[in-house]
Parts: structure tokens; C-alpha cells; sequence
């Protein structure tokens, strides 16, 4: 599983940072080199835009895994801009 953390740092400094968002993407196919996955992604509210906390659940299919994990995290969260997202 790939867990990926999404914080704001202002002014680069770690002591301030502000989480914005996670996303844990799966295997599901068995390490198949089209492989599918289960996605899980989960924000906090942000004020800028006015969004409440939420989080949203879908798939990454036929993926080549044998490309860098940024192909796949590419497809996630191009995936994550079209899901249906649930308020928390």
C-alpha cells in the first residue's frame, strides 16, 4: 500500500505545518503488471475554498505498474478531481 501525506508548510517551517489531505492506494490484482487498484482519499476542511472535510473512495484500473509511482499517483488523483466525494 502507498500512503501519501499532503501538508502545508508556511514558510517552510515543519513547526507549522497544517495537514491538508491523504490518499492510500492498494494493490488489488495481485502485483498483475496491469494492476488495479482500491483508492482512499481524505481531506480536511479547507477555509480558502470553502470545503468541509470529506472523503472519497474509487479505482485505478488496468495501471502498468511497471512505471514510477508518480504515473500512478497521476491517475489517482486525476481520479480523486472526478470522484463523488462524502461531507465528514
Amino acid at each position: 500500500m502507498l500512503v501519501v501525506k499532503v501538508e502545508l508548510w508556511p514558510a517552510g517551517s515543519s513547526a507549522l505545518r497544517q495537514p491538508l489531505g491523504t490518499m492510500h492506494i492498494g494493490n488489488v490484482s495481485n502485483l498483475a503488471d496491469l494492476s488495479d487498484y482500491q483508492v482512499i482519499v481524505m481531506e480536511t476542511a479547507n477555509a480558502l475554498t470553502g470545503t468541509p472535510p470529506g472523503i472519497a473512495k474509487f479505482s485505478v484500473l488496468a495501471h502498468a505498474r511497471r512505471q514510477r509511482v508518480w504515473a500512478l499517483l497521476q491517475r489517482a488523483c486525476g481520479e480523486a478531481m472526478m470522484a463523488e466525494w462524502t461531507d465528514l
